[in-house]
């Protein structure tokens, strides 16, 4: 397990829509685990009532997809963005061989 500076800059970056590696999102995954895990013994909640079970992995299959659309959407607006330079510089060479054909 990395070190509790390191977890928290992954966590820094996952809340603020930065995409982590495989790896990284593992190691956050298990530090959200250990810290679930000790606020529930400070609570005295040392187990999980069978009736929160499959609430819980519910809301843990949500948080997981939604990572998942949120790298995706990071991934289209890179390439929107390319695409976007892409058409400028092809605007661009229009211009100018418009302009350099006599009329």
């Amino acid at each position: 397990m990395p070190s509790e500076d390191v977890v928290k800059q992954l966590h820094d970056k996952a809340t603020r829509g930065a995409s982590l590696t495989g790896e990284e999102q593992a190691q956050l995954e298990a530090w959200y685990a250990e810290q679930d895990q000790a606020e529930s013994e400070g609570l005295g909640l040392t187990h999980v009532s069978p009736r929160l079970a499959p609430l819980q992995a519910q809301v843990e299959t949500t948080l997981t997809q939604l990572v998942t659309v949120t790298q995706r959407i990071q991934e289209l607006t890179a390439q929107n963005e390319t695409l976007r330079r892409e058409i400028a510089a092809l605007q661009h060479q229009l211009i100018h061989a418009s302009t350099r054909q006599p009329a």
